[in-house]
């Protein structure tokens, strides 16, 4: 899949509304709409739920047990982050959201730590 870049201007807007991510992490989360619908047999608006999921899994996909570290590096700690980055795009017009739709939506939909530690494969091996 070729790199995704926003054009001039784009990021200059996100930063105004929303700086403690690095630009990746909204290219990330972009990214991740399209991996979730991509499983999808029709295309059709995503809950927060489904997205935090999803960005869960491309990360586990796309960076395998360093998934956390490189998440983490570009300000995404949370379900609840992802959240963010989600309704920073909105507020910019890059994505739209039904009027049910909230940044609770994200919160507590899976734990870091949990997913990305201490559930990886690797972990499944008893240690000796």
């Amino acid at each position: 899949m070729p790199e995704l870049a926003f054009r001039d201007g784009v990021m200059d807007r996100i930063r105004v509304r929303e700086s403690r991510f690095d630009e990746k992490a909204f290219l990330f989360v972009l990214a991740g709409i399209e991996f979730c619908q991509q499983r999808l047999t029709e295309r059709r608006h995503l809950s927060g739920r489904e997205l935090a999921l999803g960005c869960r899994d491309l990360a586990l996909e796309r960076y395998g047990v360093l998934a956390r570290s490189v998440l983490e590096h570009w300000g995404l700690t949370s379900s609840a982050s992802i959240g963010e980055v989600v309704f920073a795009l909105v507020d910019v017009g890059l994505l739209s959201a039904q009027p049910t739709d909230s940044a609770a939506d994200f919160l507590d939909v899976f734990d870091f730590h949990e997913a990305f530690d201490r559930n990886y494969p690797w972990r499944a091996v008893p240690t000796v």
